[in-house]
């Protein structure tokens, strides 16, 4: 799923623990306080997929609003 300028994938850790991890569709890193991640796993064991990707999409809304940056509606897709 892309949201945000971000690729979301959801993975299962163990039996009902899901975890979302994302990167950047135009593939370059994530930097955060000066420190470069290609991906990032993001939030807590979710009990499911979409709660995970939720989890996602809320923190890459947070990127943008830390970072100052703010994408066109064409370049967000739900």
């Amino acid at each position: 799923m892309i949201y945000g300028g971000f690729e979301i994938s959801s993975f299962e850790v163990g039996t009902g623990q899901w975890h979302a991890r994302i990167q950047r569709t135009d593939q370059r890193p994530v930097v955060i306080d000066g420190i470069s991640f290609p991906t990032l796993d993001i939030g807590f064991a979710w009990s499911d997929r979409d709660a995970a990707i939720t989890d996602a999409k809320t923190q890459i809304d947070r990127f943008r609003q830390r970072s100052g940056k703010t994408m066109s509606s064409a370049q967000v897709s739900a």
